[in-house]
């Protein structure tokens, strides 16, 4: 009946509980009322009055089930009644039922959350007996006094990166920096002292900070510490990590030596705990190789949210009572950052490089090479390289989550849609008719219309896959840095339409006749062959320009 929201219960309770008769026998139906200040939660319970810490007894029935639910415990439906929601409640009726094998004295508990951080636990209720009973002695002891927290101390400054490599095992983003001169560096440093472990973690946070021990690189199972900011002091906290949902907080008694520092937005925290544990439950043995992810994110009233970034994970299991040692992790695993940077290559500059070709060279690159055009073989070459870069990206994800991801938002669908379009075109363009067969025109128009398609798509879900945490570019230059590739590719191709119509209706002038003949579009193309070999160049230096800063970014992560 205790929360694990990771704050001391309080001690002078302000609800009460009252019952509808102070005698039952078996059967009876006994209404039960929980009153007092405004509250959020309840966990109400009819216990063995002489043996408080024994299971519940009898069940309930609802009177409004808008604001009150049954809950099962040990495989009986309406063993105990809690709440449906978190809005405001002063009062809440409920009926208990006397089981046939009911003890002869009842009392009923009840824990009460207010907010989040203020909670009361088992509140004693009244203890109603059957009428033949003996007159109820209280026990000497009803319920187990709660443990005293450990002492937390005030850290007198910062941690320093010093030591990390000699003394200590360090682990930091970016590589190499030092908390004691940078409010940018996540710090996390672990330094063996006999037979405890002394930890440091720090980073520039308002909610949060937390690590974690893990077996694979999924969160799920993990053994987990949390440094939360709450009223101008730091909760240190012990958790385990339950799969892609919210800490469970576990007891501080396994910790000594807690320290905490806030300044200038930077949080600090750090503890000392024995390498091994027995009898401590989820605490893992730290003589053991794990993967150790650094996470942050916000906090509200002692509760905590999802990191506001992808945690920072190390490359490989460490042992952190080993040698002393300096690494680095990845906030993005290396099949996303594949994923991310051949989808970059394949739809930022091949498939837009073919475009270009199939539309503005076909008479600046018209001498056959291997039996076709030049401009033909570049373009084809390009688009079987987009359609395998994409086909090799495509799988990664899949690969890496082990199935289809439902927390992607649109980008997989939308790259489904790229997949597949990307598979048609060059089956498509197999089946090509002849030059001057009737069906070439609408071949053109269906190859065109095909990949204009999956270019937009393409750049559609490039701009959602930015922002996925898997692969979450710093923002807002990814966006600006997009918007710009759109914006240079389509100026290019603007500027190659309008020079190309100049072109074509280009006339020459005869000084005696005053005639005007218009000249042919094939003499035209080739009057403006060098413009186009100068825009074709500039372009793909601004293309590779845009490229670099995509794979640079991904490369950092």
């Amino acid at each position: 009946m205790v929360p694990e929201h990771s704050h001391t219960a309080r001690s002078d309770p302000v609800h009460n509980v009252s019952v509808s008769q102070m005698t039952f026998r078996p059967g009876d139906q006994i209404e039960v009322t929980l009153s007092g200040l405004p509250f959020r939660g309840f966990l109400l319970e009819a216990r063995n009055a002489e043996d408080l810490s024994g299971p519940p007894i009898g069940s309930f029935t609802l009177i409004d089930s808008q604001v009150s639910q049954l809950l099962t415990c040990e495989d009986v439906q309406g063993y105990a009644v809690s709440h449906t929601n978190p809005s405001k409640k002063t009062k809440i009726k409920v009926y208990w039922n006397a089981p046939s094998n009911s003890p002869n004295h009842i009392k009923f508990l009840v824990t009460v959350v207010e907010k989040y951080k203020i909670y009361w636990v088992k509140i004693p209720g009244p203890v109603i007996s059957q009428p033949n009973a003996p007159p109820f002695t209280t026990p000497e002891a009803t319920v187990a006094p709660l443990s005293t927290l450990p002492p937390v101390s005030h850290l007198t400054k910062s941690f320093s990166a010093s030591d990390c490599g000699n003394k200590k095992f360090c682990i930091r983003s970016p590589l190499n920096c030092d908390p004691e001169k940078e409010r940018a560096c996540f710090f996390l440093s672990f330094t063996r002292d006999d037979q405890s472990v002394v930890v440091e973690m720090s980073g520039p946070s308002k909610g949060y900070l937390s690590f974690a021990f893990s077996h694979d690189r999924w969160m799920g199972d993990d053994d987990a510490y949390v440094c939360i900011h709450e009223d101008h002091t730091v909760h240190i906290q012990p958790s385990r990590l339950m799969g892609r949902s919210h800490p469970v907080m576990d007891s501080r008694g396994a910790l000594e030596d807690m320290a905490w520092r806030l300044a200038d937005g930077v949080m600090q925290c750090s503890f000392r705990r024995n390498i091994t544990l027995p009898g401590v439950k989820n605490r893992f043995d730290l003589n053991t190789s794990y993967y150790i992810f650094l996470a942050d994110g916000a906090a509200d009233n002692g509760r905590i949210y999802k990191h506001s970034q992808q945690p920072l994970i190390t490359y490989e299991k460490h042992n952190v009572t080993d040698y002393p040692k300096n690494v680095g992790g990845s906030r993005s695993l290396f099949l996303l950052k594949a994923h991310g940077a051949l989808m970059f290559v394949a739809w930022m500059t091949t498939v837009s490089i073919g475009v270009l070709m199939a539309r503005f060279f076909k008479f600046v690159w018209a001498k056959p090479v291997f039996g076709q055009a030049a401009w033909f073989q570049v373009h084809r070459t390009l688009m079987l390289t987009t359609t395998a870069l994409t086909c090799i990206a495509f799988v990664l994800p899949f690969i890496y989550r082990r199935g289809w991801s439902w927390h992607a938002g649109y980008h997989p669908y939308l790259g489904c849609l790229v997949m597949v379009l990307a598979v048609l075109q060059p089956l498509l363009a197999a089946f090509r008719p002849p030059l001057y067969d009737p069906r070439r025109q609408m071949f053109n128009w269906t190859h065109w219309s095909m990949g204009t398609a999956a270019r937009i798509i393409a750049v559609a879900a490039m701009f959602l896959g930015m922002d996925l945490p898997g692969l979450n570019l710093p923002g807002p230059w990814k966006t600006y840095a997009m918007t710009g590739f759109v914006a240079w590719h389509v100026g290019t191709e603007i500027v190659l339409e309008i020079h190309a119509y100049r072109l074509s209706r280009k006339v020459e002038i005869l000084d005696d006749a005053r005639i005007q003949i218009l000249q042919s579009f094939t003499v035209a193309e080739t009057e403006g062959h060098a413009f186009k070999k100068v825009a074709l160049a500039v372009y793909i230096c601004g293309n590779v320009t845009f490229l670099i800063v995509f794979l640079s970014a991904i490369n950092r992560l």
